[in-house]
């Protein structure tokens, strides 16, 4: 019987730059690896590759600048004031972006924070604050001196920021702060609204047109080039982004659907193997410390192969081994395993297997195994994700 179940492997890649044939690179590598002394190992069909979604893009030179972001929004809002709803306190993924649209707005910039925290998690108000002082608040929507008389400066715990003062500082004049958690405030600063929130951008875009405000939304932003040679995302535009330097950041990657078709059928001629390969980004988890959710990629993978689309249709294997009866656990255990195939997920074993996409499960684990700092990782190789408790 064999002992050993799923196991993530993190491939070292040498430094990838703007052209590079990464499909070529990747296979030579996990090539490269498997026959490595330390650690050799075999190939078998539906083993994984994931490759970060940085090497893709940083391949194909997804780069704007702050300019290209300023002429994007100048081009499509092109006088007036504007109110930018909801958007994320961070400095790797939406300061420059914000530098960006304030350059390009040609009145007034009302930024509009959700509170007492952001999308992704990151508080803007102590929680202790908020819960013994809310209630001084005087409406649904606040100013920031009101923000800042009632619940003090609130640095973040990790960076140390003020969020609050280093975006308004962007152009102290021009940008206002504002605290709200309903959309339809951004009518009370302006009918232009940008939507700069990630998951709920849709919802929240439809109620903002139906009130009758003229909308963008970050996708739309850097959808399509606005110079020859500047990077776009036709399907997300700015979402997913990252800071560069302070002269541009990098997009979300392009085409990931014809990539991972690519690396499959190279690994499929090279080892005779059949893999799944996606395209990863941020993890689907919360952080359990900080109550941070790690996701602010618009997706958790861009792209995937056929393999890997849909949900895992797995038993409860601790429900049904305690709920054995007078059969051998390993054996009731085994039997649900071979007639899963046929089980509802309504049904009793499957209890707890709460029903995520693949991807999202397989992605969160590529980025937890690549980290985000200096591993020098940036493909990760699964073996035994879809094997059972059965299989030798």
């Amino acid at each position: 019987m064999r002992l050993v179940g799923t196991v993530s492997r993190g491939i070292r890649l040498p430094v990838v730059t703007s052209g590079a044939d990464i499909v070529n690179i990747i296979a030579d590598s996990i090539i490269s690896a498997s026959e490595s002394a330390g650690d050799k190992f075999n190939f078998h069909d539906r083993d994984i590759v994931g490759v970060t979604e940085s090497l893709l893009a940083r391949s194909q030179g997804n780069y704007v600048t702050i300019d290209d972001i300023s002429e994007d929004i100048s081009k499509k809002i092109p006088s007036g004031d504007v109110a930018l709803i909801f958007p994320i306190m961070s400095r790797n993924r939406f300061y420059q972006i914000l530098r960006g649209i304030v350059r390009g707005v040609s009145g007034k910039v009302h930024i509009i924070f959700s509170y007492p925290s952001d999308e992704v998690g990151n508080k803007v108000i102590d929680p202790i604050n908020y819960y013994l002082k809310n209630s001084e608040i005087s409406g649904d929507c606040f100013s920031e001196n009101e923000y800042y008389r009632i619940f003090g400066e609130y640095r973040h715990p990790f960076t140390g920021v003020d969020y609050i003062s280093l975006y308004k500082n962007i152009d102290p004049e021009r940008v206002s702060v504002h605290f709200a958690n309903n959309p339809l405030a951004a009518l009370k600063f302006a009918k232009n609204v940008i939507v700069a929130s990630i998951h709920t951008r849709k919802l929240h875009r439809d109620i903002l047109e139906k009130a009758g405000a003229n909308v963008l939304s970050l996708d739309e932003v850097c959808s399509s080039p606005v110079r020859d040679g500047a990077g776009y995302n036709e399907q997300y535009g700015l979402l997913g982004s990252n800071y560069t330097n302070d002269n541009s950041v990098k997009l979300f990657p392009r085409n990931c659907d014809q990539f991972v078709n690519e690396l499959q059928h190279e690994l499929i001629k090279r080892t005779g193997k059949k893999p799944e390969v996606l395209v990863y980004g941020d993890g689907a988890f919360k952080d359990p410390a900080c109550g941070i959710w790690e996701l602010a990629d618009p997706v958790v993978s861009p792209g995937y192969t056929d393999g890997l689309k849909g949900i895992p249709k797995e038993i409860k294997f601790k429900y049904v081994a305690d709920n054995a009866g007078g059969k051998d656990p390993a054996e009731a255990v085994k039997e649900a395993i071979r007639s899963k195939k046929d089980i509802d997920s309504s049904e009793q074993c499957t209890l707890g297997t709460t029903p995520r996409n693949l991807t999202d499960l397989i992605g969160s684990l590529c980025d937890l195994t690549s980290g985000s700092g200096d591993k020098g990782t940036p493909v990760i190789f699964i073996q035994g994700y879809f094997d059972s408790y059965l299989d030798d």
